[in-house]
């Protein structure tokens, strides 16, 4: 190669090396469900650049399912996901190194619901034994069934299940084709009143924690092997998030034009109702006001990994740090006490 022409390869090199030195971290979240108004703190981070100032290059996917973005971490489709820690707890029992690893609690009480028409001869758990429940397969609460009958003394075998398309929950149970349908009880709520229904004057909601399941549920996971490899990664999306979630409880129009912007079709008083509700029913544990937003009781966790173990027959018991790693929250004063 000639000088003139090696010098000029030589400085296009040099200059290519700070690109590529500083690239930003790519993290491909898949979340629980269609955008909803509950979703809004991960758009405000990253609508806000706050994913980006911790050198995060982060893209964010709709989701199937609670559960199913627990498995879509752990088969490496994605490095995070925001989903339910009861279906991280069954599997870290069966396959511990392919578990995801929780990071930041968002539902800290429990939102898993059975529910069924007003007018319904099911009052109770034990009405439940020879009705048939639907869900789409990938549900929470149906994942959690075996421990809910074992808590009510709900014969498991008595009742029949029926899968479904998430979109024909509802309307399968208001046509009577199922008894009782399994859900989150705001994704039901609020999914009822955009098909016209009331749910307070048209439905009956059996929750699990009436019923002695004092449950956590939804968190931001990571897969094994991102936590290991990329620990200041981990810490910078919690940093983004948490300040994202600061932000829209203090201005939650601004959350709800996140939301807006990634679905316009959304009807955006019914998100925001959702949100609100969701704040208040799923995210506002007396525990946070000890705790703050995001972290857990490892007493309550262990309690709740029982729970699981037990009614699901896993051969083996997870212990509340495999499941629930601390050490990239924020500090206590930065995570909010009250929603």
């Amino acid at each position: 190669m000639k000088p003139v022409r090696w010098l000029t390869a030589l400085a296009t090199a040099a200059a290519m090396l700070p690109a590529i030195a500083f690239a930003d971290t790519p993290i491909k979240v898949v979340l629980n469900w269609k955008y909803q108004g509950p979703q809004a703190w991960f758009f405000v981070a990253q609508d806000k650049g706050y994913f980006k100032a911790e050198g995060l290059d982060v893209t964010i996917d709709q989701g199937e399912g609670s559960a199913a973005s627990i498995t879509k971490v752990a088969a490496g489709a994605y490095q995070a996901g925001f989903g339910d820690i009861n279906a991280v707890i069954d599997l870290a029992a069966k396959r511990p190194a392919d578990a995801p690893v929780a990071v930041y609690m968002l539902y800290n009480s429990p939102p898993f619901t059975i529910v069924v028409k007003k007018d319904s001869p099911i009052r109770t758990p034990k009405d439940l034994e020879g009705k048939t429940l639907g869900a789409p397969a990938n549900d929470g609460a149906l994942k959690l069934f075996p421990a809910f009958a074992k808590a009510a003394k709900v014969d498991p075998t008595k009742v029949s299940i029926s899968n479904m398309a998430p979109n024909l929950r509802e309307q399968m149970l208001m046509r009577g084709q199922v008894d009782g349908i399994f859900g989150y009880i705001n994704t039901i709520a609020f999914s009822a009143r955009l098909v016209g229904l009331d749910p307070e004057k048209d439905l009956r909601f059996i929750n699990y924690g009436d019923n002695g399941l004092d449950l956590y549920s939804n968190a931001v996971v990571f897969s094994r092997a991102f936590v290991k490899e990329n620990p200041k990664a981990v810490a910078g999306f919690v940093k983004a998030l948490n300040r994202a979630i600061n932000d829209s409880l203090a201005n939650p129009e601004m959350a709800m034009d996140a939301v807006m912007k990634r679905e316009p079709l959304l009807k955006r008083d019914i998100e925001r109702d959702r949100l609100a509700a969701t704040l208040k029913d799923e995210m506002s544990h007396p525990e946070i006001a000890r705790i703050g937003l995001g972290d857990i009781d490892p007493a309550r966790l262990t309690r709740s990994i029982g729970i699981v173990v037990e009614a699901n027959q896993l051969a083996r018991t997870p212990t509340a740090a495999e499941i629930f790693d601390r050490s990239f929250l924020p500090a206590r004063a930065e995570r909010a006490s009250k929603l």
